[in-house]
């Protein structure tokens, strides 16, 4: 059994201390190509290829096929460089030091013409002391950053051995070599762009006497009387005295904790145990408030205050149950002692050039997980660990996140020299993440495990048996131990899992043991209809291809490549085994052919949002059997075809909607099982719930055939069949293809969740031509658009196709006979504007 409770965690990043003081160096500095000498202006933090298209030195990476013309610029040398003075007040400090939040990846670092750091790490911030060399004017700093192919080269070169590295986009997989975000080498949903640069800020930091470096606040008890905590204080001391550390509450919640210490020069740690009563706890979103505690932590000479930190505390207690039961081996979390069924994705960065993404872009990822229902969110292991900022968002808006380590999808060298570089990135990271009180658990890697026993590497690269048994060594030395080893010393209460999945998706009993990544539909090529058969105890992993819609398509593609077969859509379609054809194929499948280039973008996003509908309700259905569903994928790292539900500019697919919908807290679901038709009723709350079920078959024209109403009591965080009935019953000769069931769960007249059984696959339906009509009106300052049909009308789309930026807060949604939908319309146009240009779109009309 593998059972771990989690503590606590900090929300806030770091506020720098009173007393410390603080510059950004981000403004003065200048790039060049290190074999040329034309210096020209660069934005930090950047990248390479972000300056040189400001320049207009190349062409958008996104656009056309630009793709494969840019990839020399991973293959040189670019130089960095400022100068900067030093406040008077600032240079009189005691210590003065730089400190690099992220380079990004082999830099060389000259101060005043000192060679001060050689960086190997993107994922590692360093700071370096430079007082003895600063001056308080003309100060330079240069930073060389090397090839990663030219510096990564050689070691291919040494041990002439090729990784599995599937999705290294390269004749040689050099991506294992550096620890750098593998997805930069290429993935099956983006493009290869191998950056260098200063990713993240650079700052110049003064203090006296004390650095304040770290406080770590560990949760000893929880109760509902009481909270036990010790602030964990790292400090780094100049002038060795007697000091006072103090923590204290900015909105009063517990009494100010004062402790005398006598520090010696040097690192060392203080320890502050302190108390909360009658605590609020922390909740996931969705189950009550992410309450989060203002705390402060200061160290103080005599009456100054040298350094003071603000951070929030979240309360609460997280568990992984991972353990053989009757049904095989479990995989859920239990969020403040109550089981809770997970429901999320996947999140991959947001772009390929990391710089790019704004603060209020994470805001708006966010606020988009929060409407949907999220309660979780899995960062993947081939991408980066996020800024501040993404976990601060999780800790407010009560995500939890599923940590990984930044590996995925191969095998990696396991020297010396690697495992320093994997053990010095570990350390730094889990110090850095483990005071959030949204981080639930940390991954070792994604999918290696289930990789070496089914993806056929060791024939398909011909690896020798010596080879063999050293590759799998090293897997157990990185996976088993040092990452273990890791968080057992910097982060003991959380749970650490090697490998995800724990299970394949080939057998039956893969199924019954620990969590999934189902890839038969898709991969497998397996129908829509396998989600519903193919339950696991957690799926961390589904998915389906769609294109972005047209708005996203002309940023990248003109009208000369508007077919999925052009040179320019298929350079945007990362997955080449499957891609474009396995899309076609599932169309033709459930539905009639489109009649156009962006009625077959539509069509996509219906056909995958329809599909993955089927997998997250199925999921939700089993509980708790199933206690998790995480599909694949949130986001994009540029405008493409892929599994996302909301595109590379922020757009919601027809996924994100449906997304939306199906993770309501209570959900109403209508399957057909054993011959019959059976309304399941899921609730995730903590509380039951009195409702009413309506259910309603009908035909396509609005006549009513029957009418059912059940009381029902949904009892909390369960899943039951509220209602069955054998399929020929319920239709009693009517015609499968003309007829559906609409199910409503009301609560005292509020619509919990509503759903729409169709008895035949959309291709088979006989839908009629229906007569949408649209009604746009204002109120309270928002926009308003009222549907109407008095036909069915399947999956409607409602487009303003002069605003890219529209955004409709219901879309792609079935309009039934006779009724009407209003939703509202985030827009820069007028309201005679939208009248004259909006436009809806439905399944029958684009096929006709």
């Amino acid at each position: 059994m593998r059972r771990l409770i989690v503590a606590l965690g900090l929300a806030a990043a770091t506020i720098p201390a009173r007393a410390q003081q603080l510059k950004e160096l981000n403004s003065g500095w200048e790039f060049r190509r290190a074999d040329e000498n034309i210096w020209r202006k660069a934005t930090v933090p950047g990248t390479v290829h972000t300056d040189l298209l400001a320049h207009k030195l190349i062409p958008d990476p996104f656009a056309g096929a630009n793709e494969k013309g840019l990839q020399w610029i991973d293959k040189k040398d670019w130089e960095y460089r400022t100068t900067f003075d030093i406040p008077a007040a600032m240079f009189a400090n005691d210590a003065i030091a730089l400190d690099f939040t992220g380079l990004d990846t082999y830099a060389d670092v000259y101060f005043n013409d000192s060679l001060i750091l050689r960086a190997q790490n993107m994922f590692v911030g360093k700071e370096v002391y430079v007082k003895a060399i600063a001056r308080q004017h003309g100060n330079t700093l240069r930073i060389l950053f090397h090839s990663p192919i030219m510096h990564d080269m050689p070691k291919f070169m040494q041990d002439r051995l090729v990784y599995p590295a599937g999705n290294d986009a390269s004749d040689i997989p050099l991506s294992v070599h550096a620890r750098k975000a593998p997805y930069h080498y290429g993935w099956d949903w983006g493009p290869r762009y191998v950056t260098s640069g200063i990713w993240r800020p650079v700052y110049l930091r003064a203090w006296n006497k004390v650095q304040l470096q770290d406080a770590w606040i560990k949760q000893q008890q929880l109760t509902d009387a009481s909270a036990s905590l010790e602030a964990s204080l790292t400090v780094d001391v100049q002038q060795a005295g007697s000091y006072t550390a103090v923590v204290h509450s900015g909105n009063k919640a517990f009494a100010s904790q004062k402790l005398p210490v006598t520090l010696q020069a040097g690192k060392q740690s203080v320890n502050i145990p302190f108390n909360i009563r009658q605590p609020k706890r922390w909740w996931p979103n969705g189950l009550g408030e992410a309450y989060l505690y203002p705390v402060t932590i200061s160290i103080l000479h005599g009456k100054d205050t040298l350094q003071q930190l603000t951070r929030r505390i979240g309360l609460r207690t997280v568990e992984v149950v991972n353990a053989p039961d009757n049904e095989g081996t479990s995989f859920y979390l239990k969020v403040n002692g109550k089981p809770v069924f997970m429901k999320g994705t996947n999140y991959i960065p947001s772009d390929n050039f990391l710089p790019r993404v704004t603060d209020d872009r994470y805001r708006k990822m966010f606020h988009d997980m929060a409407i949907s229902h999220f309660n979780m969110v899995r960062i993947w292991g081939g991408g980066i660990y996020e800024n501040d900022i993404f976990y601060d968002l999780a800790d407010e808006k009560g995500i939890l996140v599923w940590q990984y380590f930044m590996f995925a999808c191969t095998l990696y060298p396991s020297d010396p020299a690697f495992l320093a570089q994997v053990k010095e990135e570990t350390a730094y990271n889990i110090r850095r993440l483990r005071n959030h009180p949204s981080l639930a658990l940390w991954c070792g890697n994604n999918e290696i495990a289930v990789a070496i026993k089914n993806w056929g590497w060791k024939d398909g690269y011909a690896y020798t048996d010596a080879q063999w048994a050293s590759l799998l060594k090293g897997y157990e030395t990185l996976f088993q131990e040092l990452l273990r080893d890791e968080v057992k010393a910097h982060d003991p209460s959380r749970f650490y899992l090697p490998s995800s999945p724990i299970s394949n998706w080939g057998r039956p009993e893969d199924f019954r043991n620990g969590d999934n990544h189902y890839w038969g539909v898709w991969h497998g090529m397996e129908w829509f209809e396998a989600f519903t058969t193919h339950v696991p105890r957690f799926m961390s992993e589904f998915g389906f291809q769609s294109f972005p819609d047209i708005h996203t398509v002309r940023r990248f593609a003109d009208t000369t490549q508007w077919d999925i077969h052009s040179f320019v859509m298929q350079s945007h379609q990362k997955s080449f085994t499957r891609g474009n054809a396995a899309i076609q194929t599932y169309m033709d499948h459930y539905y009639h052919r489109p009649k156009n280039f962006p009625a077959f973008l539509y069509m996509s996003q219906v056909l995958q949002a329809e599909g993955m509908k089927i997998g997250m309700e199925a999921h939700r259905r089993n509980m708790p059997f199933c206690m998790g569903t995480l599909y694949w994928q949130f986001n994009d790292t540029w405008p493409g075809a892929s599994w996302s539900g909301i595109d590379y500019y922020g757009r919601w697919k027809a996924l994100q909607y449906f997304v939306q919908k199906a993770y309501v807290p209570v959900l109403v679901s209508i399957a057909a099982e054993e011959g019959q038709v059976r309304a399941y009723v899921v609730n995730d709350l903590m509380k039951d719930e009195k409702a009413r079920l309506e259910l309603t078959l009908m035909d396509l024209e609005g006549k009513v055939n029957k009418r059912i109403e059940e009381k029902v009591l949904a009892k909390s965080n369960t899943s039951h069949i509220a209602w069955k009935m054998d399929k020929d019953a319920i239709l009693q000769g009517a015609d499968p293809r003309k007829v559906i069931l609409y199910a409503k769960l009301v609560n005292e007249n509020q619509t919990l969740s509503e759903n729409v059984f169709y008895f035949v696959a959309p291709r088979e339906l006989d839908l009629p031509v229906a007569d949408i009509r649209l009604e746009v009106n204002e109120s309270g300052g928002k926009k308003l658009v009222t549907v109407s049909s008095a036909k069915l009308a399947k999956n409607i789309w409602l487009l303003l196709d002069k605003d890219d930026k529209s955004h409709f807060s219901d879309n792609y949604f079935d309009l039934l006979p006779g009724m009407s939908r209003t939703v509202e319309l985030e827009t820069s146009m007028s309201l005679e504007a939208v009248k004259s240009e909006l436009k809806a779109w439905d399944v029958k009309g684009v096929t006709q």
